[in-house]
C-alpha cells in the first residue's frame, strides 16, 4: 500500500480529473479498501478541501468549489500550459497584469527543475500597437460579473459610459475579444436589437434581472457575427462585407498585390496587370488604400469610387502646392 502521503496526492489528482467519482472505481485505481478511500477523503477536507459524498446505486465523492482556493495538482502539461497563459494574459487588456506576473511567480517556484527550465525558456513580449492613446483596461471585477450574467442567462442592468438616465437592460450572450479590446454581445432589450458594447464602458448594476432563454444569434456563430459588425454588415449577419467596397485594375502582378490584401479578392489578367476588389468603412479610406500600391489604377466601378479619388486628387494637389 502506498504511503498516506501519497495516496492523498494520488486521491486528489483522481478527484480533479472528473466530476463524480464512485467509491468503489477510487478504492481500485488506488488498490485501497473503501474504508480507506473513506478515510482519506475526511484527511483532505481536513486540508481545505471541498469534497462532497453523493448517493446513488454506487455511492461516491465530488472534489466541489469552497470559499477558499486550496492547493492543486497540475500534471507536467497542464503546469507548461498555464504559465503560457499566464505570459500571454499581459496581451489581454484585461488589467491582470500585474495579478498574472505574481500567479506565473508562484507557479514556478513550485516546478520540478525540468519543467522550470522549459518555462525559463519560453519569453512572451507584448509588443502594443502604436496609439494616441493606451487602450482602455477592463477590470477583472466587471469581466467576472459579465461572464456570470451570460453562464447564468440573467438580464444584465447596467451604466454605460458617460450616458445619463436609467441603466442599460439586455440580455448578455457572449463575452469577446477584438482587436485588444473586449465586447459584450448582447440583445438590448429597449432597442429591440442585437448590440455590441465595449466592456470598458461598463458599469454593472445590481440585483441582477430575471432568467431568459437565449435567442438565436445572427450570423450562425459568434465570430461571423463580431466580424460582421466590424465589418459594417446589418444585424442580421447577411450582408456580410465592408459597407463600402470596389474594384480597380492595378498596373501590377497579382503575385505583388495579393500578400498584402487581407480580406479582399486580386485575380490574374496578364503580364503585369491584376484586378483587385476591395472594401473599407468610406469611400475615401478605399481610395487612400489602393493608392499604396503606387501603380498605375484604372477604376472599375462603382462611381462612388471614381469621386473618391478625384477628392483625394484635388487634396493631395493643394498639399503639394503648399
Amino acid at each position: 500500500m502506498p504511503k498516506t502521503s501519497a495516496r492523498l496526492l494520488a486521491l486528489l489528482s483522481l478527484l480533479q480529473t472528473r466530476r463524480d467519482w464512485p467509491g468503489a472505481l477510487l478504492a481500485d485505481r488506488l488498490d485501497v479498501s473503501p474504508r480507506t478511500v473513506r478515510r482519506d477523503v475526511d484527511r483532505l477536507r481536513e486540508l481545505g478541501y471541498p469534497i462532497v459524498a453523493f448517493k446513488g446505486p454506487e455511492g461516491g465523492y465530488r472534489l466541489d468549489a469552497g470559499s477558499e482556493l486550496p492547493p492543486l495538482l497540475f500534471d507536467d502539461e497542464q503546469a507548461v500550459a498555464l504559465a503560457i497563459a499566464l505570459q500571454v494574459a499581459a496581451t489581454s487588456g484585461a488589467g491582470i497584469e500585474e495579478a498574472a506576473a505574481r500567479a506565473l511567480s508562484t507557479v514556478r517556484q513550485v516546478m520540478p527543475a525540468r519543467l522550470r527550465h522549459r518555462i525559463d525558456t519560453l519569453r512572451v513580449t507584448a509588443v502594443e500597437r502604436p496609439a494616441p492613446q493606451p487602450e482602455p483596461q477592463v477590470g477583472g471585477d466587471v469581466l467576472v460579473a459579465l461572464s456570470a450574467a451570460v453562464h447564468a442567462r440573467e438580464v444584465l442592468r447596467f451604466g454605460y459610459g458617460s450616458q445619463e438616465g436609467p441603466p442599460r437592460r439586455v440580455e448578455p450572450h457572449h463575452l469577446v475579444t477584438w482587436g485588444g479590446r473586449w465586447y459584450l454581445v448582447a440583445w438590448d432589450l429597449e432597442r429591440e436589437d442585437w448590440r455590441t458594447f465595449r466592456a470598458d464602458r461598463i458599469a454593472p448594476r445590481t440585483p441582477a434581472g430575471p432568467r431568459f432563454d437565449p435567442r438565436e444569434l445572427p450570423g450562425g456563430t459568434v465570430a461571423a457575427f463580431v466580424a460582421g459588425r466590424f465589418l459594417g454588415s446589418d444585424s442580421s449577419g447577411d450582408s456580410g462585407g465592408w459597407p463600402c467596397r470596389g474594384e480597380v485594375i492595378l498596373a501590377l502582378p497579382a503575385s505583388e498585390v495579393s500578400p498584402y490584401v487581407r480580406d479582399g479578392v486580386v485575380e490574374e489578367l496578364g503580364p503585369g496587370r491584376c484586378r483587385l476588389v476591395l472594401g473599407s468603412w468610406s469611400w475615401t479610406g478605399l481610395a487612400a488604400t489602393i493608392g499604396r500600391f503606387d501603380a498605375g489604377i484604372e477604376v472599375v466601378g462603382p462611381p462612388e469610387l471614381r469621386d473618391a479619388f478625384a477628392r483625394l486628387a484635388r487634396r493631395y494637389a493643394e498639399a503639394a502646392a503648399g
